[in-house]
């Protein structure tokens, strides 16, 4: 179901939140639309929580506009509440509950919200399997190892299959394998649902591999939005070119990758081995950012090593 313009789910304009005489936000401001990935960075105490938080409409704001699925949070009623998923840092409750049976009781309060464009709840069986549980179906959850518990608070969070999810450090505690199968049913739930995801990590590798769109959030701002590539080419350093040849190793830095590597292979021809060209990675370009910030840096920084020099 498209929701607002342009298919605009999350639209927030302004945000600003003051506790006391300090504000934690200031004019935070970004969209988001239907099936889209956000990842939203920061360093701790940079705000990330309260928004999510108002996003999810627990807690209230001091100024600005926020609408998430055409509805202010603050005001969102249950069946505004049916229509999002939240995924917590942890969320052990219930251990005595075996799966399924937690699952289906949970569900059942999202049966009365459905229609024809939005088919609540998730069907059980089919939900523990799309969580990679279904061996456990039958287990307690205080039974579960920390990842299949985990994978629990994932299911809790996706059971009323809905239109907007927030997750907060949903890979925490599992294991390379686990987490892989994570990020396949993120990709799941926004390419085939049409499911608008918002994410908060620490993991930038993670932060690369699943996001659309990255808001970096420092001081109470947003100081970034875009892909992992646009981010990136607000830095214009240099590269790193690295080759064998002979046996030997080669690391040679430039600004003209493209052309160096062209006339590298002119003059040695198939005697180069490996050869890998090394950008600004994500934490690179994470790290510079943030940095220029907190510096107050000019925002046409040249190079990585200009922006991040003490």
């Amino acid at each position: 179901m498209t929701v607002g313009g342009s298919g605009v789910v999350i639209d927030v304009d302004g945000l600003r939140m003051r506790y006391g005489s300090t504000d934690v936000l200031r004019e935070v401001t970004f969209r988001a639309r239907r099936g889209e990935v956000l990842v939203l960075l920061g360093p701790n105490g940079a705000g990330k929580t309260t928004t999510v938080e108002i996003l999810e409409g627990f807690r209230k704001r001091s100024a600005g506009t926020v609408s998430v699925l055409g509805a202010d949070p603050a005001e969102g009623d249950e069946a505004w509440r049916a229509r999002i998923g939240v995924v917590l840092q942890s969320w052990r409750d219930h251990g005595k509950w075996r799966v399924r049976e937690l699952l289906a009781h949970l569900g059942s309060y999202y049966a009365p919200y459905a229609d024809r464009d939005a088919l609540r709840p998730w069907d059980t069986d089919e939900l523990i399997a799309l969580v990679g549980l279904t061996e456990h179906a039958d287990a307690k959850i205080q039974n579960l190892s920390g990842g299949q518990r985990r994978r629990v608070d994932v299911a809790v969070g996706v059971v009323g299959r809905p239109e907007v999810l927030f997750l907060d450090e949903p890979t925490a505690g599992l294991d390379p394998e686990a987490k892989r199968e994570f990020h396949d049913l993120v990709h799941r739930l926004a390419d085939k649902h049409g499911t608008t995801i918002l994410l908060t990590t620490h993991d930038m590798d993670e932060a690369d591999k699943l996001a659309d769109r990255i808001l970096i959030l420092a001081g109470g701002r947003i100081i970034a939005d875009g892909s992992a590539d646009e981010l990136a080419r607000r830095i214009t350093g240099k590269a790193e070119v690295r080759w064998t040849r002979d046996g030997q190793r080669f690391v040679h830095t430039t600004t003209e990758s493209t052309k160096y590597v062209h006339e590298l292979f002119k003059q040695y021809g198939e005697e180069i081995g490996e050869l890998e060209v090394r950008r600004a990675s994500l934490e690179d370009t994470y790290m510079a950012l943030v940095h220029q910030h907190e510096s107050g840096a000019p925002t046409d920084f040249r190079t990585l090593e200009e922006v991040t020099a003490r």
